[in-house]
């Protein structure tokens, strides 16, 4: 009897020591974590960081001295701000980017600022993002470093990161707490990204598909690419390869490569041969396209075609009547915007045609 109660008691302690030992419980932080992202092009930049709340306290200067300091804890004796509360605020690039028109590798970083009494701050990327908060900061580690300027903001109870400005190539990051933001910008090479991912992926199925040719060379022809490049891509596209085939889409791409390489007798024929696979409303952009460039020849030449393989389409008599009326034929324009009229056309084309024509006193 005396065994068994003293196994029983026992086995209640380990029972005891394991519970104490191994169990945590997961319980609500005072400072809830947040993870805020945005896309920018193809990349993505986020920021995790926890939120303490202003809770009636003087923050900056006080709460958050300036400067650098030592925090009484760790191995850091002069530390900057943790940028949030809790673990590392950090800062993950899914590409090589620019913060402040600072290069930046991708990853993940721990971020930090400097808070200064001058209305600036100096941002500090540190390359140990596991670190506790800024209690281990190492100036070795800093990957980056950037002077930003800080602005007031109405009242933050907590604190926030958002992204905003959202451009093409960049968006402004903003740490805002309390009546002070910090913002500070981040870009991606967005053209270069995009391309460099199809020059490999082009390695696999990827270029055994003309559609993925033409579509890299007419975002190369769109976004500042390698003009030469981009065009041996809509070759490639055209003919030569397996997957090749010539048409008006990838035509069309290479005839606008050679116009803006100034090949300019290529670019004509590249055009006229895109025309002769064209449907009237492909013809009737061309025309547009060449009245903008004053090639008022070739203009009609693509707007004539259309009424001749389309004729019963309203739209194409009132775009040769826009474009009669571009060169000055005051009567065949006429001619045009009343035959387009009297064909029922839709209602955006009866408006254009009733326009032209009170313009030219004919209606």
């Amino acid at each position: 009897m005396k065994n068994k109660t003293i196994t029983g008691l026992f086995m209640c302690l380990m029972l005891f020591v394991s519970i104490d030992t191994f169990a945590q419980l997961n319980t609500p932080r005072g400072s809830q974590q947040a993870t805020v992202s945005q896309r920018i092009g193809v990349s993505d930049v986020s920021i995790t960081y926890s939120r303490p709340s202003v809770n009636n306290r003087e923050i900056w200067g006080k709460l958050v001295p300036y400067g650098m300091n030592n925090l009484g804890f760790g191995t850091a004796t002069a530390a900057p701000w943790r940028a949030g509360a809790n673990e590392n605020t950090t800062i993950t690039f899914s590409h090589d980017a620019k913060v402040e028109g600072k290069s930046i590798k991708a990853g993940t970083y721990g971020l930090h600022l400097e808070v200064k009494a001058d209305n600036t701050a100096t941002l500090i990327l540190s390359k140990d993002a596991d670190a506790w908060g800024s209690y281990f900061y190492d100036k070795k580690n800093d990957a980056l470093r950037a002077t930003i300027t800080t602005t007031s903001v109405p009242h933050h109870e907590l604190l926030t990161y958002a992204f905003n400005d959202i451009k093409t190539n960049s968006a402004t990051a903003s740490l805002a707490w309390e009546k002070k933001a910090f913002p500070f910008e981040v870009s991606f090479d967005v053209t270069n990204i995009v391309l460099d991912d199809f020059r490999q992926k082009a390695k696999g199925q990827t270029g055994f598909q003309r559609q993925n040719w033409e579509q890299a060379a007419n975002f190369a022809l769109n976004n500042g690419g390698d003009l030469n490049e981009a065009l041996g891509w809509i070759d490639k596209a055209i003919s030569g390869q397996f997957f090749s085939q010539k048409t008006f889409n990838n035509m069309a791409i290479k005839a606008q490569l050679l116009n803006k390489l100034g090949k300019t007798e290529e670019f004509e024929a590249a055009l006229d041969e895109a025309a002769s696979m064209a449907n009237s409303n492909q013809l009737n952009r061309m025309g547009y396209q060449m009245l903008n460039l004053k090639d008022n020849d070739r203009a009609m030449k693509y707007f004539k075609k259309a009424v001749e393989i389309d004729p019963e389409n309203p739209n194409v008599y009132d775009s040769l009547g826009e474009a009669y009326k571009t060169i000055g034929d005051k009567k065949k324009a006429i001619k045009n915007f009343k035959k387009a009229l009297s064909m029922n056309p839709p209602a955006n084309v009866k408006a254009n045609s009733e326009k032209n024509l009170k313009e030219l006193g004919a209606l």
